[in-house]
């Protein structure tokens, strides 16, 4: 069995995917290749994956390194499964233009990654990637599944789910984290384990019930609790935007929210500058990250490089999917999929969140029906600007960037039709060679 990864410079993430891998019995014997098209990054994972290897797997997968474009058919060839976990245009300099151009405008971001103006940008410089990607398997592993990690996550999945013939689904880390800590931070108590219902869109997916494990409703519960944080007047709680959705929604989503903040238009207003301290929004929070987790890595890569690694399991998707469908070990995730009648009340071109079941058959979405129509209402100001951004980048017109961005409720929510277009001609012109051309 094969599995290549691409993007192997994440070290830390490839770390948690490939050590996952080799704690599982079934797949501990693979052959892993490692792509990359930055040399220094490449090296430093293969060291660190090679030290893995030897330190809690016996040697027993083989590891090998592929650099450049020139490369990739030779990583790809034969692999039975693809682990995307590509950044196109890395922190610098494109995160920086997705968070500094818009600033200019007046339109502040928290994460820039998954919706909004950023996950536009981000999305139509990786779709054309994707698209290569795609094209390769076609032709050197046209059965191996695409696990994709990449955001954003609902149009790069609904594109290749649309675009290719791959086999492709999306994975996130909030479905596994949602529901426990929501209970964690409310201090619910409960028996476990717990059953929960999720299904929306990525990081907009909706904790749908919540029952203990003797079958009682933890909502009540969950709404009393999340409203009396709310009326307190604390200022300085990590999720009180979620739990105003709870007050007004009645439901909470996966995701965090520092992201959520940005997903709508009711929370940054340049002319309500006070919600920023009432609901403890942290703007410009994702460049912040990448500072520290750079900073961070220079730190920690002289122990993962020096042969000073290990691994414990974590809650990440792909080596559980892989096994179940090598075993037939039966295997359930929250994954990112064609809406192919699975949310009745979204559109069937939309890539959803919901339970996914699998075995050796492959991923097997399963169906959740309706949302509450206030939840579908929500999952659609995303899904606008998830589809014309997919026919953005398959179009190469510009006019659909424009309604991508006119049709985003944070942007159309502070910014006229007129700044909305050009700043959308500014990000294509900071962006250069990092975007084809598009067509006025």
């Amino acid at each position: 069995m094969k599995i290549t990864f691409m993007g192997a410079g994440s070290t830390v993430f490839a770390k948690n995917v490939l050590g996952d891998v080799m704690r599982t019995e079934s797949l501990c014997e693979c052959d892993i290749a490692l792509y990359d098209i930055d040399p220094e990054r490449l090296e430093e994972s293969y060291i660190m994956v090679s030290s893995l290897n030897r330190n809690i797997n016996k040697d027993q997968a083989a590891v090998s390194k592929y650099l450049g474009v020139e490369n990739r058919k030779d990583a790809l060839r034969g692999a039975d499964f693809v682990v995307n976990a590509i950044q196109v245009g890395l922190y610098d300099p494109c995160t920086i233009i997705d968070f500094e151009v818009p600033k200019r405008y007046g339109l502040r971001q928290t994460i820039g990654d998954t919706a909004g103006i950023g996950g536009i940008f981000r999305a139509l410089r990786t779709i054309p990637v994707l698209k290569d990607f795609a094209a390769d398997m076609e032709q050197v592993c046209p059965d191996a599944y695409f696990l994709n990690y990449t955001n954003p996550m609902s149009m790069l999945a609904g594109y290749m789910q649309r675009y290719t013939p791959i086999k492709t689904v999306g994975l996130c880390h909030s479905v596994q984290h949602c529901a426990q800590g929501l209970l964690m931070n409310l201090d619910i108590d409960h028996e476990e384990p717990i059953k929960e219902k999720i299904a929306g869109v990525n990081h907009m997916g909706w904790l749908l019930e919540c029952y203990d494990v003797d079958g009682r409703d933890l909502y009540p519960d969950i709404r009393k609790a999340a409203i009396e944080v709310l009326e307190s007047g604390i200022t300085d709680h990590h999720d009180l935007v979620r739990y105003e959705y709870i007050r007004r929604f009645g439901y909470y989503c996966t995701e965090s929210s520092e992201h959520n903040a940005e997903y709508n238009n009711m929370f940054i207003k340049d002319k309500y500058p006070e919600l920023i301290e009432r609901y403890n929004i942290p703007l410009d929070e994702y460049p912040r990250r990448c500072i520290v987790q750079i900073a961070e890595w220079k730190k920690a890569k002289e122990r993962y490089l020096n042969n000073q690694v290990g691994h414990y399991k974590t809650q990440e998707y792909a080596s559980g999917i892989m096994n179940a469908i090598v075993t037939d070990e039966a295997y359930k995730i929250g994954g990112n999929v064609l809406n192919t009648g699975l949310i009745d009340n979204l559109p069937k071109e939309a890539c959803v969140e919901v339970a996914c079941l699998i075995n050796t058959a492959g991923i097997q979405p399963c169906v959740s029906g309706p949302l509450p129509v206030q939840l579908a209402a929500m999952n659609m100001t995303m899904i606008n600007v998830h589809l014309l951004t997919i026919e953005a980048a398959v179009t190469l017109k510009k006019e659909h960037i424009y309604q991508a961005a006119m049709l985003d409720p944070h942007c159309s929510g502070e910014l006229s039709i007129d700044d909305t277009i050009k700043l959308c001609d500014d990000l294509i012109e900071a962006h250069g060679d990092w975007l084809p051309k598009y067509m006025s």
